[in-house]
């Protein structure tokens, strides 16, 4: 099988997470259905303490082929796609030869080159992209597509000298639950890379530090005829909260190093409103910040309309895993060394989000990040780079060899 096929076999597996369901792992049963099929193909390339547990966790183990003790290697994507875009009827198709001009998915849906300009380096690649109509769900099948061939390509050639090798795939990423129920001392790596990125070159050892934050809003609901000096509006407060936050600090506005405080979710009327934010920032400090400025506006707001009326309350999401991985260099260091040894000039990348190695890092297992060739994610402009998600079997391979050599 080529790794395109293998692709798009996953890919047409529905595996979209369910963000209202996030109490239950997995929020969809759906995600099983590729699960069972990445444990039958685990079983047959004959890796051992193969489980597919009732969290839809999958664990593999590929024994090592050499005598000496050296660090077991984890390798880990994730099964679920974004609840952002339908992941149902995915039809992939691959373009041979990319021109570098604007790629037509249907009728109504065109790649432009104006709104994606890096997408122009791409030409004379081999992409796959969707029909338009689904997200492709190369985040993260890319990432298990690259971890299968390696496995295959290791058990396929011997002569390459290798330690364990840990294997997990894992559901719920999507909503941010990946690693909730994880499973370390089964996964059992002492050290490990999540396949979930975009151009392979990039190695991302820092992620957010994120919150998120829910603002509720009583109102006082009656006849607007009669409203003068006695009506709360709800959902006029709402809209007054939200444009009282600075609008440079949005994510339409924000790159690199740049946090935000994104609105996720606005609804309400008259009587009652709840608006739902994202807050995000590489430096704790300035997510602290962030969080004064909401709880400041907010504050403003009872005292104008009564404290009962507004109120705000901040969750822990996840935080930036270079805290633990800068007191682990070598961890990202040989990616870097494999990546140059593969021709390539490594780009450590932060990451505007989070991953499973986050939390991964924090739970005692070190796991930065890298590409497997997809872009546009979470939506029907997403791709893959064939070429590149070839090269990201190469790293995994390459990695490997280079931790039995420890």
């Amino acid at each position: 099988m080529r790794i395109e096929e293998r692709l798009i076999k996953y890919c047409m597996i529905d595996t979209q997470s369910d963000p209202n369901n996030e109490d239950v792992t997995p929020s969809s049963e759906k995600q099983f259905d590729l699960a069972r099929v990445l444990e039958q193909e685990l079983k047959d390339l004959g890796l051992e303490d193969v489980v597919l547990d009732e969290h839809c966790y999958v664990y593999a183990k590929l024994p090592g082929n050499i005598e000496k003790k050296c660090p077991t290697v984890g390798f880990l994507a994730h099964i679920d796609t974004a609840p952002d875009f339908s992941g149902t009827n995915v039809n992939p198709r691959i373009i041979e030869d990319f021109d570098g001009e604007d790629i037509v998915l249907n009728e109504e849906l065109t790649i432009s080159m104006d709104s994606f300009p890096w997408m122009r380096d791409l030409k004379g690649k081999r992409l796959m992209v969707t029909d338009g109509t689904t997200l492709l769900g190369a985040d993260d099948k890319a990432g298990i597509a690259s971890i299968m061939e390696a496995l295959v390509y290791l058990i396929d050639h011997p002569e390459i000298k290798h330690g364990d090798i840990a294997i997990a795939f894992t559901p719920d990423e999507e909503i941010g639950h990946g690693v909730r129920l994880f499973d370390t001392k089964r996964f059992g790596a002492d050290f490990a890379y999540t396949m979930d990125g975009d151009t392979v070159s990039e190695i991302s050892n820092e992620t957010f530090n994120a919150m998120a934050a829910k603002v509720t809003i009583k109102g006082l609901s009656i006849h607007p005829g009669s409203a003068k000096d006695k009506m709360i509006n709800a959902a006029h407060i709402a809209a007054e909260y939200a444009m009282m936050l600075p609008s440079h600090m949005v994510p339409e506005h924000t790159e690199g190093y740049e946090g935000f405080i994104h609105l996720h979710n606005i609804k309400g009327d008259c009587s009652s409103a709840e608006i739902e934010y994202i807050i995000r920032d590489h430096d704790k400090s300035k997510l602290k910040d962030k969080v004064e400025i909401m709880t400041k506006a907010a504050d403003y707001l009872k005292e104008l309309y009564g404290q009962d009326v507004v109120n705000i309350s901040f969750t822990d999401s996840y935080s930036n895993m270079f805290e633990v991985l800068k007191d682990k260099p070598e961890v990202t260091e040989i990616a870097m060394e494999t990546l140059r040894e593969l021709g390539f000039t490594p780009v450590i990348t932060p990451i505007r989000g989070g991953t499973d190695g986050s939390g991964l890092t924090f739970m005692g297992v070190p796991c930065p990040n890298l590409g497997t060739g997809g872009g546009n994610f979470h939506g029907p402009y997403e791709y893959c780079v064939i070429d590149e998600l070839e090269q990201s079997v190469e790293l995994i391979v390459g990695i490997a060899k280079k931790v039995s050599e420890l």
